[in-house]
């Protein structure tokens, strides 16, 4: 275990590319580099609020106690070998071309060498200016920055591909902020992650040198990510290899978003990891009630393009965007088109095999694609609870009983009293469903262990992370210390206290439902 000031870190990717070293944060164009020094803005008093041991464990970082360890989880000390950037790149928002972006809050300190190997990008998000804060401040707020840390290390125990937490700190200042951007700004205590990744690199890293029609640039950026994440890949047909291995990637990580009932609210192209991670946590949310057309992001209204079900489709769109920025380095498109359009099969083949988990089924069946899809539409239709839905699905008796006895097991899920149609239907579909379960292979245990794997009982509900929110605004963190432990064992029943719907308050209630793109 070694100290975060005492480290040796490694700086390759500043090492690799022409990046801006003046220091100067003044927000503007960068043209030409793929980053620009930015060393993080000190803040009042660093406090450390949170730490991911297991995280710390296998990274090999000694939990800080000496305040100059505490100062650079918060930007207050920089240690000697780090060298603070904040990455340039594009990106296509809300469908429209936004241009330049960049790291707007985010600073990179150095890479971190684990144990095992593996390099680790160490990542302040809101430590001050950047080149790329634009109009902003470069800070970030405790409400924001508590849902970062929690949902970083919530995904990972969920089993989902993202970025990690290490910290959660406070940085004794307040920072002013409009929740809903509805002119109505109030200052909020300060607060900072930091978050690793082995590279936070996305799709529009990719866009950005494109767009500037720099293919130098874009050329050594694809063999230096290749040559580094992918190595695997040779030849001259592996810039082709490498986008399948991405459609690949995101194709799954849509499938567990939608396994897990998770809404990430702002899938612009800036927001795609190029290692198919989930990647900046903005105003996300779990389901609730199944919700096809639920969005968590008032931003994202009135044309919810980023909605829960269209998730998938958006993930092809991008896709679409990455291919157009990597197209200049290919002799043709169509062959490169041709590996585009294998998404949707690759998705489609995911997606009903995560479901026929999620039911315990041995496999997926001709007709069971027509079965998957009676559950989604009951679960829509009914406004069930999707978590608990397949809790309680979980302990459905084999002989399913009468329609009252299906009814009153599946109360717990219901948001609203279901008449008599809707009991009838959901009646039926246990029957079929239960027929079905016959003709599996195995034994009724191991039905319910597949569907124990796939289905979480915990999870992050937008409504419990703003009572934590609102208890360490007060100087209390119970709750957060319960949500923190309950994240690590999502799928067991230790922590039922948190097994429960939104509440009937929470749905109209600031912050417990839908969020901005600040948040």
């Amino acid at each position: 275990m070694q100290s975060l000031s005492e480290k040796e870190y490694k700086n390759e990717f500043v090492q690799a590319f022409d990046g801006d070293d003046s220091g100067n944060v003044k927000p503007r164009q960068t043209p030409g580099v793929l980053y620009s020094k930015a060393l993080p803005t000190p803040v009042r008093k660093v406090e450390l609020l949170a730490w991911s041991e297991e995280l710390a464990q296998e990274l090999g970082i000694e939990k800080p106690t000496d305040q100059k360890d505490i100062d650079i989880l918060g930007g207050n000390h920089v240690a000697p070998s780090m060298y603070p950037y904040a990455a340039c790149y594009a990106g296509h928002q809300f469908g429209n071309w936004a241009g330049q972006l960049g790291d707007g809050r985010a600073i990179t300190l150095g890479e971190w060498l684990a144990p095992d190997g593996k390099s680790w990008e160490l990542q302040l998000k809101g430590a001050g200016l950047t080149p790329y804060s634009r109009r902003a401040d470069g800070r970030a707020v405790l409400r924001s920055s508590v849902r970062e840390y929690l949902m970083s290390e919530a995904m990972h125990y969920l089993g989902v591909p993202t970025t990690r937490a290490l910290s959660l700190v406070s940085t004794g200042d307040q920072v002013l902020r409009d929740m809903f951007y509805n002119g109505n700004p109030a200052f909020e205590p300060g607060a900072i992650v930091m978050r690793v990744a082995p590279s936070f690199l996305r799709f529009g890293s990719f866009e950005m040198p494109a767009a500037r029609r720099e293919n130098e640039n874009l050329q050594k950026l694809v063999d230096w990510t290749i040559d580094r994440y992918y190595p695997h890949l040779q030849g001259e047909g592996r810039i082709l290899a490498w986008f399948k291995e991405i459609v690949e990637k995101t194709a799954a990580l849509m499938v567990e978003w939608m396994r897990v009932g998770f809404v990430h609210g702002v899938m612009n192209t800036d927001n795609m990891s190029i290692l198919g991670l989930t990647i900046d946590y903005g105003p996300y949310s779990f389901l609730d009630d199944y919700d096809p057309d639920f969005t968590p992001n008032t931003t994202d209204l009135p044309g919810r393009r980023y909605a829960f079900g269209k998730q998938a489709s958006i993930g092809y769109w991008n896709l679409g965007c990455l291919a157009s920025a990597i197209a200049p380095l290919l002799s043709g498109t169509e062959e490169l088109v041709a590996v585009l359009e294998t998404y949707s099969d690759i998705f489609h083949e995911k997606y009903y095999t995560m479901m026929a988990n999620k039911l315990g089924l041995d496999g997926v069946t001709e007709g069971d694609q027509e079965l998957i899809t009676r559950f989604t539409d009951t679960l829509y239709t009914l406004n069930l609870d999707m978590t608990i839905f397949f809790q309680l699905l979980m302990d459905l008796p084999e002989q399913v009983g009468t329609e009252a006895e299906v009814t009153a097991h599946f109360e717990d899920s219901f948001y609203r009293e279901i008449e008599a149609g809707e009991r009838a239907t959901l009646f039926t579909l246990m029957q079929d469903y239960a027929t079905r379960l016959k003709a599996n292979s195995g034994i009724r245990e191991e039905v319910k262990e597949r569907m124990r794997k796939a289905n979480p009982r915990i999870i992050l509900r937008n409504y419990l992370l703003h009572q934590a929110i609102e208890e360490l605004e007060r100087g209390e963190n119970k709750l957060f210390l319960k949500l923190q432990e309950a994240m690590k064992d999502p799928y067991s029943r230790h922590h039922d206290e948190l097994f429960a719907k939104r509440p009937d308050w929470a749905s109209q209630k600031a912050g417990c439902s839908m969020l901005s793109c600040s948040s």
